[in-house]
């Protein structure tokens, strides 16, 4: 971890999961976390815990929803006021929507579309010329193994993350020469809240049962981020057995893999 040792890092949907690990995890040898999300009663939680561990931490938190350009805006705005200089964006918030499109609700929909794609690209744009001004900086974009994979029953959610491993992996390229590391986190399923938010009044905790092996912990997923921004990889897979088997997927002809989504969308 001593390449964030000092680090200011701002992450997003950091009130739980992923994004309540980031920051966990960062603790221990940053300089100050900005902790943003639209639950502040989990923020004012989180930042107790995190002084506990170190008291010497600096612990912002902005409530805010994401979803809304304004609110974006006002958030850099904010920063500016206040001279704090983010040298780590974790683009972490993000929505997920399990079900057939036909039947989805267009609101929720939206909302996925301006949180996924809309307030990732806007923060980053926001954010990045001071992180350009630094010298020395740092994006993890949290995709996901479904930007890979035009699933099935997840549609848009999968769409916009594809969206979101591309944008990484062209900006990776235009940003490495001047000092920026830009890193997309591609995990599998994490048992976090995301199913439960995700899927229509089904059980979450039925939907981690059936990928079996291809699960892992919320702190192994931001431990193989981390990892992967510290040696300026453009995206990484958590877990061994998903990294091989996505990397397997890719190299078989299309038309076998949209066969095996078919076939896998059934069990959906």
């Amino acid at each position: 971890m001593k390449f964030y040792e000092g680090c200011t890092a701002l992450i997003t949907g950091a009130s739980s999961g992923l994004g309540a690990e980031f920051a966990r995890q960062l603790a221990p040898v940053a300089r100050g976390l900005v902790l943003v999300a639209r639950r502040e009663d989990r923020l004012e939680a989180l930042r107790e815990e995190l002084l506990e561990l170190q008291p010497s931490l600096q612990v912002e938190i902005y409530g805010a929803d994401l979803a809304v350009e304004e609110q974006r805006t006002r958030l850099a705005g904010w920063l500016g006021e206040r001279a704090i200089g983010i040298d780590f964006l974790i683009n972490n918030a993000g929505l997920g929507d399990h079900g057939h499109f036909d039947s989805s609700d267009w609101g929720r929909v939206r909302a996925m579309i301006d949180v996924n794609i809309g307030a990732l690209t806007h923060l980053t744009h926001l954010l990045l010329p001071s992180m350009l001004r630094s010298g020395r900086a740092a994006i993890l974009n949290v995709s996901s193994v479904a930007s890979f994979f035009p699933l099935p029953n997840m549609a848009v959610y999968s769409a916009t993350k594809a969206y979101v491993t591309s944008l990484t992996e062209a900006l990776a390229i235009e940003l490495r020469p001047k000092g920026i590391t830009v890193t997309a986190l591609c995990p599998g399923p994490v048992p976090t809240e995301f199913f439960d938010v995700a899927r229509r009044g089904e059980d979450a905790t039925a939907h981690y049962e059936t990928m079996g092996p291809v699960v892992v912990t919320p702190a192994v997923a931001v431990r193989t981020g981390l990892d992967a921004v510290a040696r300026d990889r453009a995206r990484v897979v958590p877990g061994l057995l998903l990294a091989v088997s996505v990397g397997v997927a890719l190299v078989v002809p299309f038309f076998v893999t949209r066969e095996i989504l078919r076939l896998f969308s059934k069990k959906l």
